[in-house]
C-alpha cells in the first residue's frame, strides 16, 4: 500500500510537471527564449553582428544568435526546460536609478569645477536580435547599461564648451586693458552652456550609447535629460552673472546702433556737400569750356569781345562803377 500511495505521488508530481507546468503562453509585448539544461537553442554557428561595435568590442562581445519563441500558445516544454521571457516593449526609466541606493539626482562636475545635479529620463527597449547578452550576458543588464551612461554623461559634461560660442563681442573687436580679446572677456559659463545645448547634450549621449545593443542587449531609444541645477548658491550668482551679461548685451546692442546711425548720418552728410560742391564747380566748368571754344574758333579779339558783352547787363545792375587807370 505504501508503495502504490509513492506510485501515485510520482504520477501526480509527473502530470502537474508536465501536463499543467509544461504549456505557457506569451504575451504580444514578449518573446521567450527556451533553455535546456541551461543551454539556450542557437541558431546554427552564427554570432550577434552589430555594426556600432569596434573591432576590440567584437572581440569581447561575442554572443550567439538564439531562438525566441513569438506571442501565442499555448506552447509546450520539457520539465527539463525553462522559459525566460523578457519584454521587448520601450519602458523608461529616472537616470537616477540605482538598485543599490536612493538618490534624488546625479551629481556631475561641470569644465569650470562646478558641482551640478542632473535629472532626466531614459527610454529603451531590449534587443530582440541580441536576447543572449540581456539574459545571460551579465547579471543586471539595465544596472550595467545606467552605469554606462552616467561615466560618459559625466565625462561629457565635465568638457562641454558651447559650439556656437558664448562671447557678447566678436574675437578682435574690442581690447581689454590688457590686450585681452572680447572672446576672453566674455568667457562662458558652463552651466549656462550646458542648459542651452540639452538637444545637443541628449544628441551626443544617445550616439555614444547606440553600441549598448551589441554590448547588453538594450536598445536607447532616447536620452532626456532634462533638468540641471547647481547648488542654489551658485543658482544665485549665475542669475547675477546672467542679468550683468543680458546688460552688457543691451548696452552694446544700442551702442553699435547709435554708432550705425552716427556714421549713416555722416556719410549722407558727405554726399550732400559733395553734390553741393559739384553743383558750384559745374557752370565754372561750363564757362571754361565755352571761354575755350569761342578763343579756339574766334581767337583773342572773339574772346575780348564777348568778355566786353558779358560786361554791358553786369553794369546795367551795378550802383557804381569804379574804374583804376594805369
Amino acid at each position: 500500500m505504501t508503495g502504490f500511495a509513492f506510485f501515485l505521488g510520482i504520477l501526480a508530481y509527473a502530470v502537474f510537471r508536465v501536463m499543467i507546468k509544461g504549456f505557457y503562453t506569451v504575451k504580444p509585448n514578449e518573446r521567450a527564449v527556451i533553455t535546456s539544461f541551461g543551454r539556450a537553442t542557437r541558431l546554427g554557428d552564427s554570432l550577434v553582428e552589430d555594426p556600432e561595435l569596434s573591432e576590440d568590442e567584437h572581440e569581447r562581445y561575442r554572443y550567439p544568435q538564439v531562438e525566441t519563441v513569438g506571442p501565442g500558445g499555448p506552447y509546450f516544454k520539457w520539465p527539463w526546460q525553462e522559459v525566460h521571457k523578457v519584454s521587448v516593449a520601450t519602458q523608461a526609466i529616472n537616470i537616477t536609478w540605482d538598485p543599490t541606493k536612493n538618490q534624488p539626482t546625479i551629481e556631475a562636475v561641470t569644465k569650470d569645477n562646478l558641482t551640478t545635479g542632473v535629472n532626466g529620463q531614459l527610454r529603451f527597449r531590449v534587443s530582440e536580435s541580441n536576447l543572449y547578452a540581456y539574459l545571460f550576458g551579465v547579471d543586471s543588464p539595465l544596472e550595467h547599461i545606467m552605469g554606462y551612461f552616467i561615466a560618459v554623461m559625466r565625462e561629457r559634461i565635465a568638457t562641454f564648451v558651447d559650439p556656437k560660442g558664448q562671447s557678447l563681442l566678436g574675437e578682435g573687436e574690442i581690447k581689454g586693458e590688457e590686450g585681452g580679446s572680447a572672446v576672453e572677456l566674455s568667457e562662458g559659463v558652463s552651466i549656462n552652456d550646458l542648459r542651452k545645448n540639452l538637444p545637443l547634450l541628449n544628441q551626443f549621449m544617445e550616439k555614444q550609447c547606440s553600441n549598448t545593443a551589441g554590448r547588453y542587449g538594450i536598445e536607447l531609444d532616447a536620452a532626456l535629460i532634462t533638468q540641471i541645477d547647481p547648488p542654489s548658491e551658485v543658482d544665485r550668482a549665475l542669475s547675477a552673472i546672467n542679468s550683468t551679461r543680458n546688460q552688457v548685451a543691451a548696452d552694446i546692442s544700442t551702442a553699435r546702433a547709435d554708432a550705425e546711425q552716427q556714421i549713416t548720418m555722416s556719410a549722407r552728410a558727405v554726399e550732400i556737400a559733395s553734390n553741393n560742391a559739384q553743383a558750384e564747380v559745374a557752370p565754372l566748368r561750363e564757362l571754361a569750356s565755352t571761354l575755350g571754344d569761342i578763343k579756339n574758333e574766334g581767337g583773342s579779339s572773339a574772346l575780348k569781345a564777348y568778355v566786353r558783352n558779358m560786361r554791358v547787363p553786369m553794369l546795367e545792375r551795378a550802383a557804381r562803377v569804379v574804374q583804376k587807370t594805369v
